[in-house]
């Protein structure tokens, strides 16, 4: 069971990490950070201000030609080192993430597993690190590419999934040569640091990876208008992913923006029914519901609408609330996302939506001073209605009906969203015609809306993203310059 501090003594105070080493933010001041389990304060962490952010870019900057001098294959080996530690501090990194998040200890392993299957492969990333080779017309000239870092690279990542995020941008920034400023998560610091702390030891040389703490209207926006961040990676809502975008236009600083999702989740009539319910279960309620990739809009042919409905509804209903070894969902985030939550499950049910379950939080009890929801589904809601194009990052559905597939794909690309999407069916043809249809970065069949591995591109259309992808070699794409060499050898050595 997680618990929270029982008095003052025990406050632990995140500072900044830059150059190496502990720093106190130069205003002094630091934040709470709650405990999402049961709202107590947890720890205090810097409310970073611009000479804050100024500091940790140019110790980036400082740290970047020695870096860049690395070999890729110098750099993969001691991000390799870093990965073994992670692996080493298993239980201790779980322990944190699993704290600051509310998430059930079992969720907190899967998750850090990713992120160390991550760094192995971006680690051997730096043995290949791929350019092309190219004919030419003219005689006797050779051509090819090779990549080159950018330099300070500023990398913004969510609470959702802390541990992933920061192993999504972090291995690859660093595998191409460039330095980086770490913008933590305002509701998970705590993680930031010790993965910090175990790239010092390591051995990435001081300065390679700095972490600031705050708020991103402090922190975050001087962070973005930095002139020497040459490359902005930011996972989180559309609304600032425009705002990153529109700042970081001005000096023409490249941009990767993974934002949000109202992903669909399509059931054909001859689907799997137990299957498809499993896989409905978790793609809208892991987490808690908090995933891009969350499958928030469920699509079921009419002919066994009923059916699935009330599976759905049974299994969902079985789901337990808590952070112990048998729970099935975590609280949200924060208070805000709680009630943001609930206010729009309220307006959905008084404008005639049909709450199936759900639909609240604890009011009494050992969660009920926690940031708990209930998984909730609700069906008979118009998709013109806010609930069916906001983004909620929490665990509510809502469930339509269909009379065929090109209905359901219709309904599944009426949003301006388009990150991930699922069908289940047992007809080959109707899950390629799904997969050539659907407005989707990620088109999966008979499995969930998630699922992306380490050495597969992940992103989205519309206000999904602004069509840069990560994890994979994609990624890299991001991270470096393209430089295409050409020799001209002269004839008389031929």
């Amino acid at each position: 069971m997680v618990v929270g501090l029982q008095n003052k003594s025990e406050m632990k105070y995140l500072n900044n990490w830059i150059n190496g080493c502990e720093s106190e933010p130069g205003n002094n001041l630091y934040l709470n950070k709650f405990n999402p389990h049961n709202g107590e304060i947890i720890s205090c962490f810097a409310d970073s201000q611009e000479l804050d952010v100024s500091m940790a870019v140019d110790s980036a900057q400082n740290a970047y030609e020695g870096w860049k001098s690395f070999s890729p294959v110098k750099r993969g080996e001691l991000l390799l080192q870093l990965v073994k530690l992670m692996q080493l501090n298993f239980d201790n990194l779980t322990h944190i993430f699993a704290i600051e998040t509310g998430k059930p200890i079992k969720d907190a392993n899967g998750e850090l597993l990713g992120a160390i299957k991550l760094g192995e492969f971006f680690s051997s990333e730096g043995m290949r690190m791929f350019g092309r080779t190219m004919t030419s017309a003219i005689p006797n000239k050779q051509s090819f590419t090779i990549r080159e870092p950018r330099g300070v690279a500023a990398l913004i990542v969510p609470a959702n999934t802390p541990m992933a995020n920061i192993a999504w941008k972090v291995f690859p920034a660093l595998i191409c040569g460039n330095t980086v400023v770490l913008k933590s998560s305002e509701d998970a610091p705590n993680i930031a640091i010790e993965f910090a702390r175990l790239s010092k030891t390591a051995g990435i040389p001081d300065g390679v990876l700095n972490v600031i703490h705050g708020t991103g209207l402090s922190a975050g926006q001087k962070l973005i208008e930095n002139e020497k961040v040459k490359t902005i990676s930011f996972t989180g809502s559309t609304i600032v992913g425009k705002v990153i975008a529109n700042v970081a236009a001005q000096r023409l600083a490249r941009v990767s923006l993974e934002l949000g999702g109202k992903n669909p989740f399509i059931v054909c009539d001859d689907a799997d029914l137990s299957n498809s319910v499993n896989w409905a279960l978790l793609s809208a309620f892991s987490n808690a519901g908090q995933r891009c990739a969350a499958a928030s809009r469920i699509i079921v042919f009419e002919e066994i609408y009923e059916k699935f409905v009330q599976l759905l509804v049974d299994q969902t209903q079985k789901l337990k609330l808590g952070v112990c070894t048998n729970s099935n969902l975590g609280p949200l985030i924060s208070k805000k996302q709680q009630g943001m939550i609930k206010d729009i499950v309220d307006n959905t049910v008084s404008q005639g939506g049909r709450l199936l379950c759900g639909g609240d939080f604890p009011k009494e009890g050992p969660l009920s001073n926690g940031y708990y929801f209930y998984p909730t589904l609700i069906d008979n809601v118009s998709i013109d209605s806010k609930i069916s194009n906001t983004e909620l990052f929490g665990p509510v559905a809502t469930i339509y009906s269909v009379k065929s597939l090109d209905e359901a794909i219709q309904l599944a690309n009426n949003t301006s969203y388009g990150l991930t999407s699922c069908i289940h069916t047992k007809d080959i043809n109707r899950a390629m015609y799904f997969a050539k249809n659907v407005k989707a970065g990620v088109a999966n069949v008979n499995t969930g809306t998630f699922g992306s591995e380490p050495h597969m591109p992940f992103g989205g259309f519309g206000d999904s993203g602004n069509g840069t992808r990560e994890p994979g070699t994609d990624a890299l794409e991001v991270y470096s310059e393209l430089k295409n060499v050409s020799i001209l050898v002269e004839s008389e050595f031929i």
